[in-house]
């Protein structure tokens, strides 16, 4: 516990019911938690210049009315919440804790029966053990020197075991000196804000991944979208929009699913050759599960002229906290980065990167990815299924690899109405419209035929069920 900073006043007033007054304060307004411990009477007395009985009468009140409870031999601690919570219910005219938990509740939103969320992942396989021994191991004194600064593009041995994954499993052609390490994609999106300008107009296909989008307006760049079909975005509208960048996820595009077959990469390609400045950025999105067919390379690994600049994270196949992006530049990028960006310091800590990197360099990634892999194939499997009794009014799409799919309506039912139907079922889906451009210029009407989302990644089998049977009833 911290010393705890107290503005004593010279009013008159005792000091130690200031003392009291000011910790019942911080209990009742959550800044105190429950649990926590409050600094000695010793201490706090010294911190605060006054004497240690003015500080044991203050805690001996708190003690008194049950903020605050005593521990021999351990010290003072803030009350558990469920004390405090029947104290507050019995002051009269006083809301109670179970109340404001429900308004609380109510103001985000229903509590949902089954929430298909596409952007959620399950935790339950993630190996807590083998992460806690590995943070152990490497806080150690032999280890001290992870606590100086880092190289700006993240420690070498991490680079090199990114670019050795990244080329046997995605086919991706980098040296680790190509590599720049970030926390989340945000930081890379900016660092390319710097090297390729402000100027440049980017494409983008419509729906897309809103939250890159939305960074790249703020950057000010003007984003112009490009309409798509089955195999991916029309290429040929490139020249039309005069586009100088596109933004892509050729292995699995989000929202739609769709996989960017190899004629319209050659293709995508060929349109970057044809000017010095374009690029292509990819986005390997949820590039790590696939339930059919063969693993389909990353567009990276097709570029012979250094067009591509590869993006990928650990979010989806690790964790999102682990925050770790990553970024393959082409060598005339490379240089601008090390000529104008050098002085850009990495923003994952040297622990995290000695974590993640032995993680992945002994083994333990590649392990833990196969098991999730059978884990999702095993959802995957069921939510199609259980899905059906849907594919007389339903199409479904999207369903070769990732964390979601798409339900197309073949019926006149629009897709407000069946998001407000589940939802009156308890049931949460997502409109295929929340991921298109709000942007005046990108706007473009609802997608036809009535799309929805369903993701499936942090569900389990029961709550899968349970969820289709809830939209049975308000679909069929």
């Amino acid at each position: 516990m911290y010393d705890m900073t107290i503005r004593l006043q010279a009013d008159g007033s005792c000091l130690y019911e200031q003392i009291y007054e000011h910790i019942k304060k911080e209990i009742r307004d959550g800044k105190l938690l429950a649990g926590e411990r409050l600094p000695s009477t010793r201490s706090l007395a010294e911190y605060l210049q006054v004497a240690r009985s003015t500080v044991e009468y203050a805690y001996g009140q708190l003690l008194a009315e049950g903020y605050i409870e005593s521990m021999p031999c351990k010290g003072y601690f803030v009350c558990p919440m469920e004390v405090l919570a029947q104290m507050e219910d019995d002051i009269p005219g006083k809301q109670s804790r179970a109340d404001i938990c429900t308004s609380e509740r109510d103001s985000v939103g229903t509590a949902w029966i089954c929430d298909f969320s596409p952007h959620d992942i399950d935790m339950s396989g993630f190996p807590f053990g083998v992460w806690k021994r590995i943070t152990r191991n490497i806080l150690t004194d032999a280890n001290s020197d992870l606590f100086s600064r880092g190289e700006p593009q993240g420690d070498y041995e991490l680079r090199l075991t990114i670019s050795r994954y990244i080329h046997s499993s995605r086919g991706v052609n980098c040296r680790p000196e190509q590599i720049v390490v970030g926390a989340g994609n945000d930081y890379l999106l900016l660092l390319l804000e710097k090297l390729l300008g402000k100027q440049v107009r980017i494409a983008m296909e419509n729906p897309t991944y809103l939250r890159s989008c939305r960074i790249l307006r703020s950057f000010f760049y003007q984003i112009v979208t490009v309409d798509a079909d089955e195999n991916g975005m029309k290429v040929g509208q490139l020249e039309k929009k005069n586009a100088g960048a596109v933004y892509c996820m050729p292995s699995h595009q989000f929202p739609s699913g769709t996989i960017m077959p190899i004629g319209r990469r050659i293709e995508l390609l060929r349109w970057a050759d044809k000017a010095p400045d374009r690029y292509i950025i990819e986005d390997d999105y949820d590039s790590e599960f696939r339930y059919h067919g063969k693993p389909i390379p990353a567009l990276q690994a097709t570029d012979g002229h250094g067009r591509v600049i590869y993006i990928g994270s650990f979010s989806k196949s690790i964790a999102p906290a682990i925050r770790v992006s990553f970024m393959v530049l082409p060598e005339i990028l490379l240089e601008k980065y090390k000529r104008e960006l050098f002085f850009y310091s990495c923003t994952v800590s040297r622990i995290d990167q000695s974590i993640l990197n032995e993680f992945i360099r002994d083994g333990y990634f590649e392990r833990h990815l196969n098991r999730m892999r059978k884990i999702y194939r095993g959802k995957h499997e069921l939510l199609l299924e259980e899905l059906r009794p849907f594919r007389k009014n339903f199409t479904v799409t999207g369903e070769n690899a990732g964390l979601h799919l798409l339900l197309k309506a073949k019926t006149g039912v629009s897709e407000e109405e069946l998001v407000r139907s589940a939802e009156q079922a308890g049931v949460r889906v997502y409109g295929l419209s929340e991921s298109m451009d709000a942007e005046p210029a990108c706007r473009t009407a609802l997608p036809e035929p009535a799309t929805v989302l369903m993701g499936f990644g942090a569900l389990s089998h029961g709550q899968i069920r349970e969820g289709i049977r809830c939209l049975k009833e308000a679909w069929l």
